[in-house]
């Protein structure tokens, strides 16, 4: 059965800087005289952005607490008045860097309350931020970690033309072709921004990003990677860490990445961020089965709040249409 007509592509993207001239430099300035540099990224006020910057370390850390805590001007990110702005971070999680390369790092923070003088004069321990939802879920983390909790995600995102602010590819006044020809697809026109997808993927696995696959998605122009299975906090951390890798790289093409749930109306697949979940019980061998079932039994009781608590613009695309 032959499937609708799909047409290539239209409208070429084009770098912002020429990418020659910092491909120049990069290669031809290897030594960085015996210093490294770490990129401190955090999650900002909305919690959906990503920021990050730069700072040269003496020698390379082995763990995270080898690293410095630092700081930024929480009023410039919608976490802190500009009466009392600073805000403290603290280092979680190392990646190899994949844009600077050699023995320069990523480095995955957490956001604080910088540390107060308490009323007896001893100095109070940093305070987390409303907006760090990874010091809670470490502490649940810890609490269940002989279960041994893996988490395997699969992050959809769809890439926009900066300018236009529609999909990358698509008719500037108009549709592609319908769903149908997208979904896993080779071709012109039907895998639109592969470059883009192949080369994020590459550099997540020399970051040491737990990636595990890519696909092209319904929609055309979206995508979707897996990262895990990874135990415990490291299912975010990694997830979180991807997600910035794929800005910085878009970024360089002058393409706009967004994960809204549904970035186009009407009969256009959305994007979501579905989390597959095993803990010891249910990968037993003979009583899983029975595990599963009962751990959604639970989750059913809460169902409303879970949703709720997964982002905004959901109800835009759980309507079961």
């Amino acid at each position: 059965m032959q499937g609708p007509k799909v047409y290539g592509p239209t409208g070429k993207v084009e770098p912002f800087l020429d990418h020659n001239i910092t491909r120049h430099y990069l290669e031809t300035i290897p030594d960085q005289q015996g210093k490294i540099i770490a990129e401190y990224v955090w999650i900002g006020g909305t919690g959906q952005d990503v920021r990050s910057k730069s700072r040269t370390l003496s020698k390379v850390p082995e763990k995270p607490e080898d690293l410095p805590h630092w700081n930024y001007d929480g009023s410039s990110t919608g976490q802190a008045p500009g009466t009392d702005s600073e805000v403290y971070i603290i280092p979680r999680a190392i990646f190899r860097d994949p844009f600077r390369m050699g023995d320069n790092i990523l480095v995955m923070c957490d956001t604080y309350e910088p540390p107060r003088v308490g009323p007896d004069g001893s100095l109070q321990p940093p305070k987390p931020l409303p907006t760090n939802s990874r010091y809670s879920c470490a502490a649940v983390m810890e609490k269940a970690k002989d279960e041994e909790p893996w988490f395997g995600i699969e992050q959809e995102y769809t890439l926009l033309n900066a300018l236009t602010k529609w999909p990358l590819g698509w008719p500037e006044n108009g549709y592609p072709a319908p769903q149908g020809p997208y979904y896993c697809s080779a071709g012109a026109g039907c895998a639109i921004g592969r470059d883009l997808a192949d080369v994020h993927y590459k550099m997540c696995l020399y970051a040491g990003v737990n990636i595990s696959g890519v696909n092209a998605e319904v929609m055309p122009a979206q995508w979707e990677y897996q990262v895990g299975p990874c135990l415990g906090m490291d299912g975010g951390d990694h997830m979180w860490m991807s997600r910035y890798i794929l800005y910085r790289l878009a970024e360089s093409y002058n393409v706009e990445v967004t994960f809204d749930p549904k970035p186009i109306p009407g009969d256009w697949n959305g994007a979501g961020g579905h989390v597959n979940y095993s803990n010891n019980a249910t990968r037993a061998e003979g009583t899983g089965w029975d595990a599963i079932q009962a751990q959604i039994a639970k989750l059913e009781k809460r169902h409303a709040y879970h949703i709720a608590q997964y982002g905004e613009g959901n109800e835009r695309r759980l309507t079961g249409k």
